[in-house]
């Protein structure tokens, strides 16, 4: 690769991942404020908690709509337009009057942010081949995996010195930037395509003959499982680290933004790994460890209780073994696509948001006195992640749905 093409894919993998860490930023900058929100929305953090679990299924419904329009129209106008509503979305939140109405603009800011989320990867499978997916996958995570080291750690001074409402203040400010960025720097990587239908029966049809594809059910349902386990410690980490271990806000910013970046290191080694194995080999040997780590963390919190040098780090090395996982099972989903690399993406990042609204509210919901439930959830994921990645597929007879 030549120094300009270096540079090239250096600046494109700088807006994606920008792009791209909407999502993070929007879930991990306010989690240091939950109490903050609480006490000054006079409500619980039970309450404020499900303002995580409208993100997540805003999210995932989102990707399902808007999928088909960056496959008819192109990556770059639906994602500026997507994150103008994430925009106006956050400066409403940072006047919310009441938590209801917190809960529900939750949902539209959503809806804003998830089109990047969807176009950044789509954008990878338009330019490179699918053997170098997993490789790019792996080096956008070094970028966008900024994001949750520095989010909660920024958040948690914000609340400190500002208000949480300055978090918002600060996304909508972001979404501009980025808007702005993608309108002046990015090329479009795929032109409108009107033989794409955006009937109902039609996008129906199109989503119906990715479903149908084994390959990709087993790496995006298998995947998205060992990914939830990420969203059952998010929606989980306050509890652990503030009300269980009894970290402050800025020991908690700390200690969220090093298990951050355990993720983006292990997708950095991952690139190491790609040189010897395949990225689907690289998936199945990495989720076993995974799984193995998390049931030696809840045994370790059973039986050694008060020690939580312990569980992080067990936390540590489940988020490690993640930075693995992700970029490997996202690039074997989409690798049998191109014509519907928006669609496929839109099913990856639904299905993986779906599923953390689903764990984020379980976890919401069995939060006692202690760790031990969000432990089990996170295990849980693991294990069901690991059985499915194991399930016998032949690629030789992959579905070649399209060229």
């Amino acid at each position: 690769m030549t120094k300009e093409n270096k540079n090239s894919t250096l600046g494109l993998v700088l807006i994606l991942g920008s792009m791209a860490a909407i999502g993070p930023l929007s879930i991990d900058m306010y989690l240091p404020a939950f109490n903050d929100i609480a006490a000054a929305l006079h409500t619980d953090r039970t309450q404020v908690g499900y303002t995580l679990t409208s993100y997540f299924l805003g999210i995932g419904v989102g990707q399902i709509l808007f999928g088909p329009l960056s496959d008819r129209y192109g990556r770059k106008w639906p994602t500026i337009i997507g994150l103008i509503v994430f925009a106006l979305s956050a400066l409403a939140i940072s006047f919310t009057p009441n938590i209801n109405f917190f809960i529900i603009v939750r949902v539209f800011m959503a809806l804003g942010g998830c089109i990047g989320m969807i176009t950044s990867k789509a954008i990878v499978r338009d330019i490179f081949p699918p053997e170098e997916t997993a490789k790019i996958f792996s080096i956008l995570m070094l970028v966008m995996g900024v994001a949750p080291v520095v989010a909660p750690t920024l958040g948690g001074f914000m609340v400190a010195e500002f208000g949480w409402q300055s978090i918002f203040l600060f996304l909508t400010v972001y979404a501009i930037l980025i808007a702005i960025s993608i309108a002046t720097l990015l090329g479009e990587t795929k032109s409108p395509d009107p033989t794409i239908s955006l009937h109902p029966r039609a996008v129906f049809h199109d989503y119906m003959k990715i479903l149908k594809n084994p390959w990709f059910m087993k790496y995006s349902v298998g995947g998205s499982f060992a990914y939830a386990g990420l969203f059952a410690y998010i929606a989980g980490a306050s509890f652990i680290y503030m009300d269980d271990f009894g970290f402050s806000q800025k020991t908690f910013g700390w200690t969220f933004g090093l298990n951050a970046g355990g993720y983006i290191f292990g997708a950095q080694i991952n690139r190491l790994f790609l040189r010897k194995w395949s990225s689907a080999g690289v998936s199945r040997r990495v989720i076993q460890f995974q799984t193995a780590v998390a049931i030696l963390t809840v045994l370790l919190y059973a039986f050694l209780s008060g020690q939580s040098y312990w569980v992080l780090i067990g936390i540590w090395l489940y988020l490690f073994s993640l930075g693995f996982i992700t970029p490997n099972t996202t690039a074997q989903a989409l690798a049998p696509f191109s014509r519907l690399a928006g669609s496929a993406s839109a099913l990856i990042g639904a299905m993986q948001m779906l599923f953390g609204a689903m764990i984020s509210a379980v976890v919401s919901v069995v939060l006692g006195q202690s760790s031990m439930p969000v432990l089990i959830v996170m295990l849980t994921c693991s294990l069901i992640g690991s059985v499915l990645l194991y399930l016998p597929v032949q690629r030789s007879r992959m579905p070649q749905i399209e060229n």
